[in-house]
């Protein structure tokens, strides 16, 4: 390969990588205005966070769905990171499943708008479902497994129940201010504990 092959390739690395880092950014800030303001918030709300211009998202993401569905998947991907991340730089295991639960509420706030976006897509929805479980499921029972080894808390929970359990609390939380889904969650985590 001479000099200017090389450089070629050199070059479309370079614009992949850029490619990838402006679609996390892009993804980062879709979940945040998500998560502030519901799935259903304004485009130009997303771009004014991410610091682009609407059509560089109306460029990686055509429709809302395929951006909802994107910043879904990265959702799932971040707490499936997160998991071994906070174990490793939490003070306990108990206070790694607390951050971690805190970031899967989340991604639940974000996961109730997408029911309603793919209405007509039942099997999207289900392989999607699936791929939330697959990808999740096991980085909780990590979790959990850590902390009842460290004896900070009880042995007799599933992690498919813990996060079914988190997702019911978190059912509904936008449609009554005075409900406050995050504090019962923190209770429940806080109930986990083993007494002293």
């Amino acid at each position: 390969m001479d000099d200017g092959d090389e450089g070629a390739v050199r070059a479309t690395r370079r614009k992949r990588a850029d490619a990838r880092r402006n679609e996390k950014t892009l993804l980062d800030a879709a979940a945040a205005v998500f998560v502030d303001s519901g799935v259903d918030a304004p485009v130009r709300d997303i771009a004014a966070r991410a610091g682009v211009g609407m059509g560089t998202i109306y460029r990686h993401f055509p429709t809302r769905a395929d951006l909802i569905i994107a910043v879904y998947r990265h959702q799932v991907e971040a707490c499936a990171e997160a998991g071994p991340a906070l174990l490793a730089s939490s003070a306990t295991p108990h206070a790694a499943l607390a951050r971690w639960i805190d970031l899967f509420v989340d991604f639940l706030i974000t996961k109730h708008g997408l029911a309603a976006v793919l209405r007509s897509d039942q099997s999207g929805f289900d392989a999607l479902h699936a791929y939330f479980l697959d990808r999740l499921v096991p980085v909780c029972a990590q979790l959990l497994d850590a902390a009842v080894e460290a004896g900070e808390i009880r042995s007799d929970l599933e992690a498919f129940m813990l996060m079914r359990g988190v997702g019911n609390l978190c059912v509904g939380a936008d449609a009554d201010p005075r409900y406050d889904a995050r504090r019962l969650v923190e209770l429940l985590i806080a109930g986990l504990r083993r007494p002293a």
